[in-house]
């Protein structure tokens, strides 16, 4: 093993995910694919209980500590009729700053999460499992710079059912990544 996953992973059995390509959703498993060989060895999936898919459930049930998990929400704006999207990554102690980093970024009168049905059909991703392997093009991945310091993150596969660990230093170098000092504000 490349990394050590164990203290994002809790009580997880993590393997390198170019070995479990089945537990990663199709355009996952063709962007873990596409990094450098030496990147990807630094990608390891777990499987998991989907039932216990959300965040909250999944640290409690294997022993993740909720800092070194992060959330990939889809968040869409509007400027003159065109839509525009981003996904935003950050750990499980805060929330993404919509109304305010987010909304200025994608320079939108009003930013909000994407329906839950819109971000499954354009990312090709479970909700639950939405993750910022594989976004679609031309989308920006906006990295909470507390994610990117982060020796290990838990992050989606795209699948309810396995988890991916990742170095946040990688996850701030995925394609369309942008690392924002301010994207995340405590939950609270």
């Amino acid at each position: 093993m490349a990394l050590d996953w164990s203290r994002a992973a809790g009580t997880l059995e993590v393997g390198s995910a170019l070995e479990r390509p089945e537990l990663l959703a199709e355009p996952v498993r063709d962007a873990v694919a596409a990094l450098p060989a030496a990147e990807a060895e630094l990608v390891g999936v777990a499987e998991i209980d989907p039932e216990l898919a959300d965040t909250a459930a999944f640290c409690a049930e294997y022993a993740s500590p909720l800092e070194l998990s992060a959330n990939c929400v889809v968040v869409a704006g509007k400027r003159a009729g065109e839509l525009r999207y981003a996904a935003c990554l950050v750990l499980a102690t805060t929330r993404a700053d919509v109304n305010g980093v987010v909304k200025r970024r994608l320079d939108v009168r009003k930013a909000s999460f994407a329906p839950m049905d819109e971000a499954v059909r354009l990312t090709g991703m479970e909700y639950g499992g939405i993750t910022p392997f594989g976004l679609p093009a031309g989308w920006p991945l906006l990295v909470d710079a507390a994610v990117a310091s982060a020796p290990a993150a838990v992050v989606g596969s795209g699948l309810r059912r396995s988890k991916i660990i990742a170095p946040g230093a990688l996850l701030a170098r995925l394609p369309a990544a942008e690392v924002l000092d301010d994207l995340a504000r405590p939950v609270g």
